[in-house]
């Protein structure tokens, strides 16, 4: 105990926070099957079973809100995946260091930025009447403004974009790690027998970067059923007329939470939603065991 005392008052702060912010508040899942009655407090509310969950799955919007969460996650890991292991790709080729160092940073700014921000940002470009794609960009293309805020149909690849400007540094970063530690010595004796680059990226760098994308591909299928409430909340600044390509499960919730003031459907939408993602993780996991087992989380 005296030896690893240090280390485990260095521990201490980062698991006291974990039980505070992650397993005490795991207690509220109880709500999920109780009619909250403030007047009476949370354990004194009646029991009212998986009546709930009803309102996620009985809704007209069910089919919606879950379609768009399931397929926009789906194109985000994808894409976020590809891109972000190409652009380590071509940072980490960057012979100087200075210049390596600064697109490192500038990669990972987007991330760090708030969503509020990113929000006007976008409204900048999309604005119908000062907005620099209606002004600017459209009438050197001939084209009519778009009244961008009440066009549904543009919003897949507006979120999609959005995503990808904000969320690619932080995925890049991790690959840019998992390159730079790859011993240098396989690149030089790949070159000494006349490797192309393309053959030393291809059988080299991807395979060493399989455990880096295999564990944030299966932290992120375990999120699959959560959305960034923020992008599709905030940046489409809550307009109705494209709730069909905007609305999803985690908006859903907080629009019927605002109208209905029933914390317990809220409740039960993010148990649904944190048993759904364990069950995928596991599978996945499972899948990752059966193909290659060393690859696997657990």
């Amino acid at each position: 105990m005296k030896r690893w005392l240090p280390l485990f008052l260095m521990m201490a702060p980062g698991l006291i926070y974990i039980f505070i912010n992650n397993y005490i508040p795991m207690f509220g899942l109880v709500i999920a099957f109780k009619k909250v009655n403030f007047q009476d407090g949370i354990l004194g509310s009646p029991w009212v079973g998986f009546s709930n969950f009803k309102f996620l799955f009985t809704t007209e919007d069910a089919y919606v809100i879950t379609r768009n969460t399931i397929l926009y996650n789906v194109l985000f890991i994808t894409l976020n995946t590809v891109l972000g292991i190409m652009l380590a790709i071509f940072i980490c080729d960057i012979a100087a260091e200075r210049m390596r160092k600064f697109y490192q940073s500038t990669v990972l700014l987007p991330y760090l930025m708030s969503i509020v921000i990113i929000s006007y940002i976008v409204y900048a470009f999309l604005a119908t009447e000062n907005g620099m794609i209606n002004n600017s960009i459209l009438p050197l293309l001939g084209k009519e403004p778009v009244s961008w805020y009440s066009t549904a149909g543009a919003w897949p690849l507006i979120l999609t974009l959005v995503n990808i400007w904000k969320g690619l540094g932080y995925g890049c970063l991790i690959y840019i790690s998992s390159i730079n530690g790859i011993d240098r010595e396989y690149f030089e004796a790949a070159g000494l027998d006349g490797a192309s680059k393309w053959q030393q990226i291809r059988y080299i760098t991807l395979p060493a970067l399989v455990p880096s994308v295999i564990t944030l591909t299966l932290l992120s299928v375990g999120k699959i059923f959560y959305s960034d409430f923020g992008l599709f909340y905030q940046v489409p600044l809550d307009s109705g007329s494209i709730y069909s390509t905007t609305n999803v499960i985690d908006t859903y919730v907080y629009r019927g939470l605002l109208k209905l003031g029933n914390i317990g459907m809220s409740s039960a939408a993010g148990f649904y939603q944190s048993l759904v993602g364990f069950v995928l993780v596991l599978g996945a996991n499972l899948i990752v065991r059966r193909v290659s087992k060393e690859n696997a989380l657990f």
